[in-house]
């Protein structure tokens, strides 16, 4: 998706209270929302480079947003919030391989107990229920990973998504990965084993798995192509 306005270029300090972060700008310390609630496993060194963007509604309490974190020539996207625009663009522009012929794109719609798909889609000859999880941890090089800390609510749309194949409906369970440095994706049994049976167990009733990768540049990120999925 393109952004109205460059990125902001800053060196990260440190993450508190979960949504702040301190980031050294040219002349000043500011404090920056966090918007990703998971642990940021491996990404959160000080003096680590980032990018921020700047908001103008004065009526927000902290003008500035956590972007992007840079891991020497890599680029990390952190913000969890810009991952459903990111697909609904991609969508709009026919990126997936998975899916062709999209009629209509519905987001955040009710269904299951209490739980709403991220994007309903609707082609010539199906519905189309896309789940999106964003991805940013890597422990093995070039392996991304999810997820980066237990997820209840996952593993509640993992289990949602599971019983749609009944029904006639296709569901998805779409992974992108906002990084630029992976090539293959696994499921963290180790860090939520829980959420890894679930994901077995959707496999098992007809849930569909996909993972693409992002490119950055200063004022965009996008999808750019899908990476392989290990299930080990």
């Amino acid at each position: 998706m393109t952004l109205n306005k460059q990125f902001i270029n800053g060196i990260f300090i440190k993450r508190y209270k979960r949504f702040f972060t301190d980031i050294q700008l040219d002349n000043e310390v500011v404090t920056a929302h966090c918007p990703n609630t998971g642990s940021m496993m491996g990404l959160l060194e000080p003096g680590n480079k980032v990018y921020l963007s700047e908001s103008d509604n004065e009526k927000r309490k902290l003008k500035y947003t956590l972007e992007v974190i840079k891991l020497k020539s890599k680029h990390v996207g952190v913000n969890t919030h810009r991952t459903n625009r990111i697909v609904e663009q991609a969508l709009n522009d026919n990126l997936f391989k998975f899916i062709k012929k999209i009629q209509e794109i519905k987001r955040e719609v009710k269904y299951g107990e209490n739980s709403k798909i991220d994007f309903l889609v609707t082609t010539e000859k199906e519905l189309v229920y896309i789940e999106v999880k964003n991805v940013t941890l890597v422990r093995d090089s070039k392996i991304a990973e999810f997820p980066d800390s237990v997820t209840s609510r996952g593993t509640k749309h993992l289990i949602e998504l599971s019983k749609l194949k009944k029904k006639g409906i296709r569901p998805i369970m779409l992974y992108v990965v906002q990084r630029d440095d992976c090539d293959k994706f696994k499921i963290a049994k180790d860090i939520d084993p829980t959420y890894a049976e679930n994901f077995s167990k959707a496999i098992k009733q007809g849930v569909e798995v996909f993972c693409y990768d992002c490119k950055f540049s200063k004022k965009d990120i996008s999808i750019n192509k899908e990476i392989k999925f290990i299930n080990a």
